[in-house]
């Protein structure tokens, strides 16, 4: 499997390697020039002769450079018969590539994925800070909002089609076919009671209903009327009334009496009876062969006989489906506003928030390690498997067209440098037959 794309070469490899052959050329002709030179003019030997050392050592430097450059992608020899030693160094980087993979895969672990640099980085880092003051930018949130308006409508699109629409509803309904209900239910309630979220919820219920009664005498006799019509005593209630006896309105205060007494009395009898009759529907559902769990489980295959219920629900689902894409279509789209505004209100509430944020924190500072810790060896992997499925060819192309041209300046260099060496060189000789 080859790279993605064969890119052709860049201008900056181009122009270096142009260079480069510039330079390698020019200490050549030099060289040629003063050889000739040295012999048509004898009398500037001296001179000649240590210009054209500087020459011989930039020419060296430069095919030397050339040289070391080329086996790194390459084998310059082509075919011809050449030593082993000097074969097995060439094309470096395509002989070494899986190793060359394997040195990047651990390169990554232990600098980027390892456990320790994954809890350093986070506790230099308030990460959730970072996340509330891009969430709380209108241009951010405006983004994702944007991205979530074009994204849903193709999810639903994709959910509407007949064939997948079907295959979804079809394994729905077989799950749920499947699941013990009974077991749900009893893990939800489990879960309420056991953090008296059955308390809260019936305080609140007794808030609202005490609120209403007090508020709705007119509606409260109605309601008495209606009792004493079904309980056959309207006509002992209107006798009653004669001797100065409101059997209804003693029947509101009554009651009344009562809620408040349950507001106050945390140990009323009726808060118990809730208790103790929320704890046996407990037990009763996490058995599956009790009356309540055959009964819950009975109801549950019945409604899913019924294909009235089936088909309201998936029209309900495609008419809510319907209606969100029509209002995400809009220009002043009002879901779409309401979810910029919840998207920058999370983030100022996190920034606000200095608890949350140090809790969130240390929640993702403990997934990341765990993860860095359970996945990295895969991450690894990945990326060593995909870079030896790469094309020699095409890797080597890659690579040359990033680096390429620093390395061919290096030639440039190599002659330059090479042609400054000779000449120290040439120097050093001069002075040394000057004085000895």
């Amino acid at each position: 499997m080859g790279l993605e794309t064969a890119q052709p070469s860049s201008p900056n490899l181009k122009r270096s390697k142009r260079y480069a052959t510039i330079a390698l050329l020019s200490a050549i002709i030099a060289w040629i020039v003063l050889l000739i030179s040295a012999h048509v003019f004898p009398q500037h030997q001296w001179i000649i002769h240590l210009l054209m050392l500087s020459a011989e050592a930039g020419v060296v430097g430069g095919f030397a450079d050339w040289y070391a450059i080329t086996v790194l992608f390459r084998n310059p020899f082509g075919k011809l018969p050449i030593p082993g030693f000097l074969r097995d160094h060439t094309e470096i980087i395509p002989r070494n590539k899986a190793r060359i993979a394997e040195s990047m895969g651990h390169f990554v672990q232990e600098n980027f994925l390892s456990p320790h640099v994954v809890e350093t980085s986070l506790q230099r880092t308030d990460l959730s800070m970072s996340i509330g003051n891009w969430l709380n930018n209108p241009n951010n949130s405006r983004q994702i909002t944007e991205a979530m308006q074009n994204t849903l409508p193709k999810i639903f699109d994709f959910i509407e089609q007949e064939k997948i629409a079907q295959f979804i509803q079809s394994n729905s309904l077989q799950w749920i076919e499947n699941t013990k209900i009974n077991r749900l239910a009893g893990e939800m309630l489990h879960s309420i009671l056991d953090n008296d979220f059955h308390e809260d919820l019936l305080q609140h219920s007794l808030d609202l209903a005490h609120q209403w009664v007090l508020a709705h005498p007119q509606e409260m006799r109605d309601i008495t009327t209606k009792l004493f019509k079904e309980l056959g005593i309207s006509k002992l209630s209107k006798g009653a009334s004669w001797i100065g006896i409101d059997m209804q309105q003693r029947t509101v205060d009554s009651f009344i009496e009562q809620l408040e007494d349950m507001l106050q009395n945390p140990a009323h009898p009726w808060r118990h009876y809730v208790d103790t009759y929320g704890q046996a529907l407990m037990q009763d559902l996490q058995n599956d062969d009790s009356e309540a769990s055959v009964r819950l489980n009975a109801s549950k295959d019945a409604l899913l006989q019924s294909p009235q219920l089936v088909n309201f629900i998936s029209s309900a689902i495609i008419i809510l489906f319907n209606a969100i894409k029509d209002d995400l279509a809009k220009e002043q789209s009002g879901i779409a506003m309401n979810i910029q505004a919840a998207i920058e209100l999370v983030g100022k509430n996190l920034i606000d928030s200095q608890e949350v944020r140090h809790l969130l924190n240390s929640r993702l500072s403990t997934l990341a390690i765990h993860f860095s810790g359970q996945y990295s060896d895969k991450v690894i992997r990945f990326i060593s498997t995909r870079i030896q499925e790469w094309d020699s060819t095409e890797m080597i192309a890659k690579i040359e067209n990033e680096v390429g041209a620093d390395l061919h300046m290096i030639r440039v260099n190599g002659v330059l440098v090479g042609a400054f060496i000779g000449l120290v060189l040439g120097l050093i000789r001069l002075a040394v037959d000057v004085i000895f």
